[in-house]
């Protein structure tokens, strides 16, 4: 796991190129500790920070060169299967200088160019110079594991792990997107490609690109398909699911630094670490977080099964330091982002830090699997909504605004349902779970900022990715909709930030792309059987983990945050929300955010995430846009 960082050379001279490269390559040296270069010609620059996880020689540091001297190379990720690729380049006649697995990818790329890809299993990030074509080749692992931004305004282009990374450049510019902050609101994220930067994007996943004399094209290589459903038995689709699951946990476990595990006590950690206990003959080094209250606990789950499995356990309580540490940890992100599960990843993945280099986590089952409640609550509204004659569907929208105005939860859910009804399958699955209540937003929202927006609709995200399934499945369709946005957007994001601010790389067997493509042929009746979620991933656990485990209601890395708002965060909060400031105020209208956040104050807790967004919005802004644009690659 390292980061990367690049430029096309705009004539600066070589001693500003030097102090360039060296700021691009301290604004990410949490990815990589262990060693850092750059190389560049006439033409481009690149840069490489190394965390080395393989053939930890000298060898493996990178830039690295083919042995022609005509390709260049930086690289952030694994190659899982390097072994078996490099074994068919040795049977060509190819000699090896290294045992890493970037070497291997190199020499492919000079035998097959962009067609390599299709033979990766891994997760990467691929930066590679044709000095003789003049040519940058950029690629991005299949679902978006390892992330590249791209900045890009008229003739100048630079691409890097990280925002921080290009911050350095002279040329770059911190105009915002406002449709990306809109977006932030509601998804708790920025969606790919967006950035929060009007020119910088994100590479999408299964995605590559190609740079040639000031000439951009992007390529798709893969996609996922949900057109061919299995016809196999649910004893058949069991069986082979364990088998790829265990195979997806061996690749993993190839390291040649201390390896563990991040142990929740759920059903995909804890498949993965029953998984690795059986291949492994030393003690799995296992880890898990907790929290004061017991609402939001899971670690009596997490020693369950280590004591099961044997492992050598670790564990760690989130307590009051969430307050010296939210500032610090959140500007990792280089964004807006109020998923609040990133506080205990950081932590996770600070502990395990402790006891190792590499981690597997139990990633990409809630997605493969329909893990997540929302998928039932979106089943049920799909049900009525297809049940309800359209005469009913219209009286729906009344229902909900009356709803609305009424106190207590049952009429929260009452409104939750009544708004999604008369709406098309997509735009309600976007509604029930966007994370900013649009009545609030027309409330909040000024006029002048609604006007830059000049009707964008955060919802075409969700819409878009939804009709693009191959499959009029709606379980499908929404599945892969969260494979488009929430997985790469969220998901993926948080653990590679929350793991490289740790100098920790995590590894996700759930989400090897073999077993993806599996997960995608199981008929949706097998993933949300009736109620129950994640059915096949469970009976093909039956007799490995406890029944207690397997059916126990999920809670992931949820986090008390409407105390962390009354308490630890209160006095954050009250000097980033009801002081003067141009973030925020530049959005809503201030003084109905300082009311609302008064109202938290005094018990009223209904708006507790939107008031979280903003408060992230609010540190990201005065870290990003006040202290760190008087700094020019300066931010950490």
């Amino acid at each position: 796991m390292c980061g990367l960082a690049g430029y096309i050379r705009f004539g600066e001279p070589e001693p500003q190129a030097e102090q360039l490269a060296a700021a691009m390559g301290q604004a990410i040296f949490h990815r990589g500790p262990d060693a850092g270069s750059h190389w560049y010609d006439n033409q481009i620059m690149l840069v490489h920070r190394r965390l080395s996880i393989l053939d930890l020689s000298e060898a493996g540091t990178q830039p690295m060169h083919s042995p022609c001297g005509r390709y260049v190379m930086v690289f952030n990720g694994e190659i899982y299967n390097f072994l078996k690729l490099k074994a068919e380049l040795l049977a060509t006649g190819e000699k090896f200088s290294t045992h890493t697995d970037s070497e291997v990818l190199l020499r492919l790329y000079q035998r097959q160019g962009a067609a390599c890809l299709e033979r990766l299993n891994g997760m990467f990030a691929i930066a590679i110079w044709d000095t003789r074509q003049q040519k940058l080749f950029l690629a991005r692992d299949r679902l978006g594991k390892k992330p590249v931004y791209i900045y890009q305004q008229g003739d100048l282009f630079a691409f890097g792990s990280e925002l921080k990374a290009l911050l350095p450049l002279p040329f770059f510019k911190r105009d915002l997107d406002f449709q990306a902050i809109q977006d932030y609101f509601f998804y708790q994220y920025i969606p790919d490609p967006k950035s929060i930067f009007k020119h910088a994007r994100k590479l999408k996943p299964g995605h590559y690109l190609e740079w040639q004399q000031g000439q951009v094209t992007e390529h798709c290589y893969w996609d996922l398909t949900f057109a061919n459903s299995s016809a196999a038995s649910e004893e058949e689709l069991s069986h082979q699911l364990r088998e790829l699951l265990d195979d997806a946990v061996r690749i993993r476990m190839i390291s040649d630094v201390p390896l563990g595990a991040f142990l929740s006590g759920g059903v995909d950690s804890s498949a993965v670490v029953a998984s690795m206990a059986k291949q492994s003959s030393q003690p799995v080094t296992t880890c898990a977080i907790g929290f004061d209250s017991k609402k939001f606990d899971e670690v009596q789950y997490a020693s369950q099964i280590a004591r099961q499995f044997g492992t050598e356990h670790h564990e760690f309580t989130v307590r009051a330091n969430v307050t010296d540490s939210f500032l610090q940890i959140s500007r990792y992100f280089d964004e807006p982002f109020a998923d609040p599960s990133f506080v205990p990843t950081y932590y996770v993945a600070e502990l395990a830090r402790k006891k190792v280099t590499v981690a597997l986590a139990g990633d990409g089952g809630d997605e493969n699997f329909a893990g997540y409640s929302k998928y039932v609550v979106d089943q049920t509204e799909q049900q009525l909504r297809q049940c309800l004659p359209p005469v009913l569907r219209k009286v729906a929208p009344p229902l909900a605004a009356l709803a609305a105005k009424l106190p207590g939860t049952p009429a929260r859910k009452a409104h939750s349902l009544l708004r999604t009804l008369a709406l098309t399958p997509e735009q309600g699955f976007f509604l029930t779970n966007s994370f900013f209540n649009p009545l609030l937003w027309a409330e909040l929202i000024r006029p002048e900022f609604a006007c830059e927006l000049a009707g964008y609709d955060s919802a075409d995200v969700t819409t878009k990715a939804y009709q693009a399934a191959d499959t009029d499945d709606h379980l499908s369709q929404v599945l892969y909709t969260d494979f488009k946005t929430y997985l790469p957007g969220d998901i993926l994001v948080k653990v590679d930030r929350m793991t490289m601010a740790n100098s920790l790389e995590a590894r996700a067997p759930l989400l090897d792309y073999r077993l993806v493509e599996f997960a995608a042929k199981v008929p949706s009746s097998l993933k949300l059987h009736g109620r129950e979620k994640k059915y096949l991933l469970k009976q093909s656990q039956k007799g490995i983990l406890p029944h207690d485990i397997l059916y126990r209601k999920k809670m992931g890395f949820s986090v008390p945050l409407a105390e962390w708002l009354s308490r630890e965060l209160k006095p954050i909060g009250d000097s980033l929300l009801l002081a003067k400031s141009p973030g925020l105020a530049e959005i809503f209208v201030q003084s109905k955010v300082q009311q609302l956040w008064l109202r938290h104050q005094n018990g009223d807790h209904r708006y507790t995430q939107e008031l979280w967004s903003m408060l992230v919005f609010e540190a990201w802004w005065q870290h990003y846009m006040v202290t760190g644009s008087n700094q020019q690659g300066q931010v950490r």
